[in-house]
């Protein structure tokens, strides 16, 4: 479904002055009739704590606050929407209803939104809402059919809002939606095959990134796997299939080598699953983490206290459906993209007295699979349509590379930010420029005797530039005396190189940090 859907016009406004209109009718009907809820001729103030459409009425769940203090919650149904939240001036005419007295008296600011400050959230952010109430309004002659929705808004500084759209199509009641903010009473639905959820993509990492471990604390392990009677001869083709595919310094020094490495990162296997290849033929980090796993599960003591059922369920969750096709579609239309950490901190797992090799062993598996989420997760996270219409794709991931008799976990980052579009060529016949694109990668990696370094570089245009960290001294000033032997190794290759700068300690962290470039000319 496309379309736009427009915020409802703002009302006439009402003098100060004037007494609030008052609405004649019961418009509220108990579920369970009650004598004497309220007084006659008493008033009591109520509060709307949930709603729900059923039909073309809506239930009302009330907390009813009377004049003596005592509260109490009673079940209703309205003929109109009333936003959670919103409180009320009520009578009762008669046991099994209620009256408002004054319409929305007490809650003028928990009314619906009638139009969005575009200063607050400006063109192009994507607010993510759930239907609560979905009606199509009368038709009028000659005019196409309207549908009018009440959405709560679950993301940006107006979570917990609600907003009244009008739609040329009815939304689904209960669903979640996405959609772009074109002006301040116009919104453009981003069609769900099109879309991530920005939103559950944002719930999950946390819980991802808690469960996570360092890949090279199970790698060592596995390297050090002793011979006995808990490893199966299938347990110890699974770990010697896992360590034969990772790569070595000098296979990532070359541009197929380091193709390859990327490919079976294990950032890609579903998007391998969903173009209907067999990730079984090739080395996956990610699928090879997981058939060790179920090779490690059958071998694990019946009174196991960590419980291998539940370990697998956990991976089975661990990414809902919808998570596992968007990172199948990375570059699609998504959220605004928000800055993440990077690189993912180092985080190992001790094993505990009363577990296992096999049972520490499962846990790292599974922290591992984990830390690769985390880095799948993130890159959704920074994928989408920013504020001014470029679109920013972002790939993370972390490749476990050999280094002599060492494995070192390299972390990756490639960031694709394509130009805005530009007005359509008027003639067929006229060509449309090539778009351009600017390019972000990020290194992470700690590696003996250089220790930590990180690295960023962008090109455009054929342009590179880059900034480089490392956190010991020694290695500081030796990066330093080459740094023109790289550029002159640089420039042979064809490119412009711009800066080229080497310093001491990590890269500062935050959304202004990072190499920046305009979409301009700089010699103009």
């Amino acid at each position: 479904m496309t379309g736009e859907m427009n915020i409802l016009p703002l009302p006439p406004t009402v003098p100060a002055t004037s007494r609030p209109q008052a609405v004649s009718g019961e418009l509220l009907k108990l579920l369970t009739p009650m004598e004497g809820l309220i007084s006659a001729g008493q008033t009591a103030k109520a509060e709307v704590l949930s709603l729900k459409q059923a039909d073309q009425t809506f239930q009302l769940l009330l907390k009813v606050t009377l004049d003596s203090g005592r509260q109490t919650t009673v079940q209703a149904t309205s003929t109109q929407p009333l936003p959670q939240g919103t409180s009320l001036a009520i009578t009762q005419p008669s046991a099994g209803n209620l009256a408002i007295t004054v319409q929305q008296a007490i809650a003028s600011s928990v009314a619906p939104l009638t139009r969005l400050d575009t200063a607050k959230l400006p063109v192009g952010t994507l607010l993510q809402g759930k239907v609560l109430t979905s009606q199509v309004l009368p038709q009028v002659p000659g005019q196409a059919t309207v549908f009018r929705s009440m959405v709560s808004l679950l993301n940006t500084a107006l979570s917990g809002s609600t907003l009244s759209i009008d739609s040329p199509q009815p939304l689904r009641i209960g669903t979640l939606l996405s959609a772009q903010v074109q002006d301040s009473q116009t919104l453009k639905f981003v069609p769900l095959s099109n879309r991530q959820e920005q939103l559950a993509v944002t719930q999950q990492l946390p819980s991802q990134q808690s469960r996570q471990g360092s890949l090279d604390g199970l790698l060592k392990l596995l390297q050090n796997l002793p011979a006995s009677s808990q490893t199966s001869s299938d347990l110890r083709a699974a770990v010697d299939k896992l360590l034969s595919g990772l790569p070595d310094v000098q296979q990532l020094s070359t541009p197929k080598g380091l193709a390859l490495a990327l490919a079976n990162s294990g950032v890609f296997l579903e998007s391998k699953l969903l173009a209907g290849q067999n990730p079984t033929l090739t080395p996956d980090m990610k699928g090879d983490l997981l058939k060790l796993i179920a090779q490690l599960t059958p071998g694990l003591p019946a009174n196991s206290s960590f419980n291998a059922i539940i370990a697998a369920n956990t991976l089975a969750q661990a990414m809902p459906s919808f998570v596992r096709n968007a990172l199948g579609m990375l570059g699609q239309v998504s959220a605004k993209p928000s800055p993440t950490g990077f690189p993912l901190p180092e985080r190992l797992l001790q094993s505990s007295d009363d577990e296992g090799d096999l049972e520490h062993l499962l846990r790292l598996a599974a922290a591992a699979v984990s830390r690769l989420q985390s880095h799948q997760l993130s890159s959704l996270e920074q994928t989408g349509v920013t504020s001014d219409g470029r679109l920013m794709s972002t790939w993370q991931l972390e490749i476990p590379m050999r280094n002599l008799q060492d494995i070192v976990p390299l972390q990756v980052k490639f960031q694709r930010e394509d130009a805005p579009e530009k007005e359509p060529p008027k003639e067929r016949t006229e060509e449309r420029p090539p778009k351009q694109q600017l390019w972000r990668v990020e290194l992470a990696f700690d590696m003996e005797p250089l220790g930590p370094l990180q690295i960023q570089a962008q090109l455009i245009k054929g342009s590179l530039s880059s900034q480089l960290w490392a956190e010991r001294p020694y290695t500081a000033s030796l990066i330093e005396n080459n740094l023109a032997a790289l550029r002159q190794r640089l420039l042979a290759s064809g490119l412009n190189v711009g800066d080229l700068d080497c310093h001491l300690g990590t890269p500062p962290q935050g959304p202004q940090t990072r190499l920046e470039q305009r979409w301009v000319d700089e010699t103009a």
